[in-house]
């Protein structure tokens, strides 16, 4: 099969391995605190990771920079993506647009886990 036949396959494969690793982090960095360290920690390195990865040319093929960033880093975090994409509004100059992004995301984000919280039923 052709590379980019198979493409979907390494994603879906780089991405249990990202959503594995995160599962992981999340047992060895377990607290009893209610503050969530260990998806702080998933999110700021995953961060990192999808900006190192975006802003560097390696010798390997942009498909592999694919498999890495949307397979692996896209399933251990989901900030990292955010942060990246704001980043690149602000080099391009989109201040406005890269302030409403990170309001809209955020808020939308808790919005919409608002609106998927299980709430007790009042009778």
């Amino acid at each position: 099969m052709e590379w980019m036949q198979l493409i979907y396959f390494y994603i879906g494969l780089a991405g249990a391995l990202g959503a594995i690793s995160r599962y992981l982090v999340g047992i060895f960095f377990y607290s009893n605190s209610s503050f969530p360290f260990a998806t702080l920690l998933v999110n700021l390195v995953g961060c990192y990771a999808l900006a190192y990865l975006s802003s560097r040319k390696f010798s390997f093929s942009s498909q592999l920079k694919t498999v890495i960033g949307t397979g692996f880093i896209g399933a251990f975090t989901t900030f990292s993506a955010l942060s990246v994409e704001t980043i690149r509004l602000f080099e391009q100059g989109k201040v406005l647009l890269a302030f409403m992004y990170i309001i809209v995301s955020i808020l939308g984000g808790i919005f919409m886990s608002n609106l998927g919280w299980k709430k007790e039923v009042v009778e």
